[in-house]
């Protein structure tokens, strides 16, 4: 009986000791795909910004986060922020939140917020992005991407072009925001 206990002992305190390195492989390796991520995404707002009329800086508060800001070409909202934010569990996220009359537009200081966030689901239905209100109750427009296949730069070119779209769903949303009338469609 002591000769078996010794070998399963020696096992088992051998597998504890390997786990935490693996741990730790793994991490670092999670890191660095999360930079080079980031500085693919670098890259591509860097050619992709200035057509589109967005300058995209890194985040001070979050080093895996890009901000911009779109006012150029709308019409019924002030600007879109663009937050793009990249994970740690292998997606990039885009957030658009709209800038309405200097603020951003929170569910809970809206006219009529049953009736905004009930657009926002059928705007969500029917729109490229879905739409949708973070903790604070700022509503954004957003989209995300998994990482499984690789980079998808044509697909993430395709969504920065699109976000200056935003800006007619914004003056739909004019009623429920202020209570004003919508643009003529």
């Amino acid at each position: 009986m002591k000769r078996i206990l010794f070998p399963f002992f020696f096992v088992v305190t051998m597998m504890l000791i390997a786990v935490p390195s693996y741990s730790q492989t793994t991490t670092q390796s999670e890191d660095s795909a999360r930079v080079k991520t980031r500085e693919q995404m670098r890259v591509l707002l860097d050619k992709v910004g200035p057509a589109i009329k967005v300058a995209f800086r890194q985040s001070q508060k979050q080093p895996f986060n890009f901000v911009g800001l779109l006012k150029d070409g709308l019409t019924n909202a002030d600007s879109l922020e663009i937050v793009i934010g990249i994970t740690a569990n292998q997606t990039i996220g885009f957030r658009i939140f709209p800038h309405y009359n200097g603020a951003y537009v929170n569910v809970d200081k809206v006219k009529n917020n049953v009736g905004l966030m009930r657009q926002l689901l059928r705007l969500s239905d029917q729109a490229f992005l879905y739409w949708g209100a973070d903790q604070s109750g700022d509503i954004f427009a957003g989209y995300t991407f998994t990482l499984e296949s690789g980079f998808p730069e044509a697909a993430l070119t395709i969504v920065l072009r699109s976000i200056a779209n935003l800006d007619p769903f914004v003056g739909q949303m004019k009623p429920n925001i202020d209570g004003s009338s919508a643009p003529p469609k």
